[in-house]
Formats: C-alpha cells, sequence, structure tokens
C-alpha cells in the first residue's frame, strides 16, 4: 500500500493567533478523514476543533514560540464556534461552516460504519463505556467497537503509563481513536503518542463521549446555529466552564481580533510540543 506525503496539504489555512484553521467544508474534512483511517497516510492524522478555548491554550497570545513545523502527526484544524467562523469570513469574504467534533462525530461514525472500520475512545469515565458499546452497536452496527480507555489523570501522564496505554490501545487496533482528554490534555497527548496508538484517525473532540454516551445534552440547533451553544453549555455545567468562557476566552477573543505579525511564525501542526 502506497502512503501519501501529506492529507491536509491542498486545504487553504488561515491564522487565528498563531494557529493555522482549514477553510474546509464538511464533505472534504470527511474525505481527508476517511483517507487516514484507512491508513493512506505516512503519519496517523489528528483532527482538532479550533476555538477560543484552542487559542487560549496554544494561541500566539499565550505561547511565543510557535509550533515545530513538523511532528509525527498531521493537524487537521476545523472551525469550532461564532468567533473563529466570523473571522473566517472576515478575512476571506466567504462563510466556512462550523465543523465541531460534536456536530462532525455522527458523520465520522457513519463513515466508520460503511466501511466497517473499528472505533476506540480514550477518555471519560469508566461508567460511560457500556452506554457507548450500545449506542454504537444500536447506531452504527457495521462499525466495531475496539474498547474504552479511562485510566486515572496520573497514569495517562507519566512517560510510562502513557506509553502502556499506547500499547494496550494500539493491541486493539482501531482505525479511528476518540480522544476526549479536554483540552490541552488531548492535543498534547496525542502529538506525544497519537503515534504509537496505531490509529489513523486520532480525534481530539473532548466533551463528546458525554454527548455520545448520553451523559450530557447537545443545546437545540437554532442555539448552536445562533452561536450560543458556549452558553448553553455554561448553564448546564457552571462551575466546570465559567472559567473556560468568562476569564479565558475574552483575552483569546481580543487575540483573534489583532492582525498577524507581519513576519509571524505560521506552525503546521497548531499544537505546541511540551516536555
Amino acid at each position: 500500500m502506497s502512503t501519501m506525503e501529506t492529507l491536509t496539504g491542498a486545504i487553504p489555512t488561515l491564522d487565528t493567533d498563531g494557529i493555522p484553521v482549514h477553510l474546509v467544508t464538511a464533505e472534504p474534512a470527511l474525505q481527508v478523514i476517511a483517507e487516514a483511517a484507512a491508513h493512506n497516510s505516512r503519519r496517523p492524522l489528528a483532527v482538532a476543533s479550533i476555538n477560543l478555548d484552542h487559542l487560549h491554550h496554544f494561541g500566539r497570545h499565550t505561547h511565543h514560540d510557535g509550533a515545530p513545523t513538523e511532528g509525527p502527526v498531521e493537524w487537521l484544524n476545523l472551525i469550532d464556534g461564532a468567533p473563529i467562523a466570523a473571522h473566517a469570513k472576515r478575512e476571506t469574504g466567504r462563510e466556512y461552516p462550523k465543523l465541531s467534533g460534536s456536530d462532525l462525530i455522527v458523520e465520522v461514525l457513519e463513515l466508520a460504519a460503511q466501511r466497517g472500520l473499528s472505533v476506540a475512545v480514550l477518555g471519560g469515565d469508566a461508567a460511560l463505556t457500556e452506554p457507548l458499546r450500545e449506542r454504537l452497536a444500536t447506531g452504527w452496527p457495521n462499525a466495531s467497537f475496539a474498547g474504552h480507555w479511562t485510566p486515572p489523570r496520573e497514569l495517562l501522564s507519566s512517560p510510562e503509563g502513557a506509553d502502556a496505554i499506547a500499547a494496550d490501545i494500539r493491541r486493539a487496533r482501531p482505525d479511528i481513536l476518540l480522544v476526549c482528554l479536554g483540552k490541552p490534555r488531548q492535543e498534547q497527548w496525542i502529538e506525544q503518542y497519537g503515534p504509537q496508538t496505531g490509529a489513523g484517525v486520532l480525534l481530539a473532540f473532548g466533551a463528546v463521549v458525554d454527548f455520545l454516551a448520553g451523559r450530557v445534552s447537545r443545546a437545540p440547533q437554532w442555539i448552536s446555529r445562533a452561536g450560543f451553544e458556549w452558553a448553553w453549555r455554561l448553564l448546564l455545567e457552571p462551575r466546570r466552564l465559567a472559567n473556560r468562557y468568562l476569564v479565558q476566552g475574552p483575552p483569546a477573543y481580543l487575540a483573534l481580533r489583532r492582525p498577524a505579525p507581519p513576519v509571524a511564525r505560521q506552525p503546521i501542526l497548531g499544537v505546541p510540543r511540551h516536555a
């Protein structure tokens, strides 16, 4: 089997506080994910949702050293949230859709079912394993459920523990791995340990595990279309999300509105490495 050098090279990107966002609609994004899930690329593909929370953790206004121009995974950075979509429209004059993980996951699972791919999940609560298994078996019976790993944070963040988890996942042979650890841990873990899992696609989709298992309800479509899904989530989980949306979010939004420096270093990955 021949492998492609990159899957995202032909997709234009836009600087968002130092993070390159891919200007793409759902169909070509899913095509890229399908190619990677079939292991048709030199490096595994990682998919990130770029929103104000992502800019807080990885953007130029908080990380001035940029990111490596080449790494062990290839990143597909998708628009997530009204501020990023509005930024794309201001800069390009075109509208691009919001492709958050919770919006895209159903189509990814339909793709997995159509092609008989295996899906695994890293993150969330162990109590969600059976609801996840039942949801996949009911909604997408032709997609294999390769497993659900819910290690404690201490094990996941230690090199020895992370290596062991990645090796265990590799033995399960997932084509698609949902990494639901929350920002910034999920992106950092994918960058460092993702290739060891053997998955063709690693989806940094945060709360998707809770949505799939039925623990947390998605916002009504009219709220999401109006750009207020963040307010819905804040209403449901105020203690956990107040700092993200009310304290960290405004500086990230202001950084997004500032013009990019004329000689800005443009990273490919959008996720800085951490020791």
